[in-house]
């Protein structure tokens, strides 16, 4: 059956996008390690948002699951499983596992909290006593890539969920004094168009990265973009094996970087010149220090090293803090550009 869906739909290979590294950069490094939280991409309309996002799921090597669990329950990790899954193994069960492609969900635009977070069958609760869940979006999403397109249109209130349950990495549904939870454990990838609209301060905050991605001015690169983009409408199996040597690389790299992301370190000396930084850009919180750190452990690790360096973390602090400054009506400067700035003065 899957053979056949990917042969109805092929996947854009990721390795075969022109430019746009800030973005590629931002997506791999949240793959590597999705406690970063998520990125948000701001950039003019028809600059391959969605196409990248979805190619970066087809680089992520399969993961294992007890099979035909409704959640992606992890066989052995507490944290990524269900209640029912827990319960059948302190119970002695042996419960069969499988391993599945890594899930991409796409959000709709017009989606109901309902059909978000899942819904209790409240009549069959209350006839039969039995609590059936009817699971959402954020259920398949768990342990995958939950995709919003347009989220600066989104409703609010569903921003705050989708936020609250990327951080905890659980979500809780709640109707007539019923509850239930499951894990929810997800990168929250969000793509807008700055002209229709800013996403609010307190949840922009939210995200761990921010790329910007802007047209492609060069007349040379866009017409590579655009033959690129018809050979592969025309024989996209062609495209695909053009480039899988380069795809076998990154899928290597990331599974690599992802088994040895625990051991990296970073200097005492480094932390402290990470905070003095998001000090002197008056970001509110700690967020920013905290995913500046997580992103640069993660590049060092894309890299193949266990100690970060300098370099490390000049090539990440401007898509982790550039969305925390305060905006200024009647600044002119970019607040990449003042990031840079100040991360050139401290770290000399």
């Amino acid at each position: 059956m899957s053979i056949i869906k990917e042969h109805i739909r092929p996947v854009f290979p990721f390795t075969a996008i022109v430019g746009q590294e800030e973005m590629k950069l931002a997506l791999v490094l949240n793959m590597i390690d999705p406690k970063i939280g998520g990125v948000m991409i701001m950039g003019d309309r028809g600059t391959g948002k969605s196409t990248t996002i979805r190619a970066i799921a087809d680089l992520l090597p399969q993961i294992p699951i007890i099979q035909d669990d409704i959640f992606n329950s992890h066989p052995t990790d507490t944290e990524l499983m269900s209640d029912a899954v827990q319960d059948s193994i302190l119970n002695g069960e042996t419960l069969a596992t499988t391993f599945i492609n890594v899930p991409m969900i796409d959000l709709p635009l017009g989606a109901t909290e309902d059909r978000v977070c899942g819904t209790i069958d409240i009549e069959k609760a209350l006839n039969e006593g039995i609590k059936t869940f009817e699971p959402g979006l954020l259920a398949k999403a768990n342990r995958g890539i939950l995709y919003v397109d347009e989220v600066n249109l989104l409703d609010d209130h569903l921003v705050d969920i989708l936020l609250d349950s990327a951080a905890s990495g659980w979500n809780t549904v709640e109707r007539e004094g019923i509850s239930i939870r499951h894990p929810a454990r997800f990168v929250l990838v969000g793509s807008g168009n700055p002209e229709e609209g800013e996403l609010r301060p307190q949840l922009l905050d939210r995200f761990g990265m921010h790329a910007e991605i802007r047209t492609v001015k060069d007349p040379a690169l866009r017409v590579k973009i655009v033959e690129q983009r018809n050979q592969f409408d025309q024989n996209p199996n062609a495209c695909i094996t053009e480039y899988q040597d380069k795809q076998n690389t990154l899928k290597q790299n990331i599974a690599n970087a992802q088994a040895i992301l625990d051991k990296v370190e970073i200097d005492y000396s480094l932390r402290m010149k990470i905070s003095q930084v998001c000090g002197e850009l008056d970001v509110d919180g700690l967020r920013g220090d905290i995913v500046t750190n997580r992103a640069a452990k993660a590049f060092a690790a894309y890299k193949g090293r266990t100690n970060v360096t300098i370099e490390d973390i000049q090539q990440i602090i401007v898509l982790c803090l550039r969305h925390r400054l305060r905006k200024d009506p009647l600044e002119t400067i970019d607040s990449g550009a003042k990031v840079i700035d100040v991360v050139s003065k401290v770290f000399q």
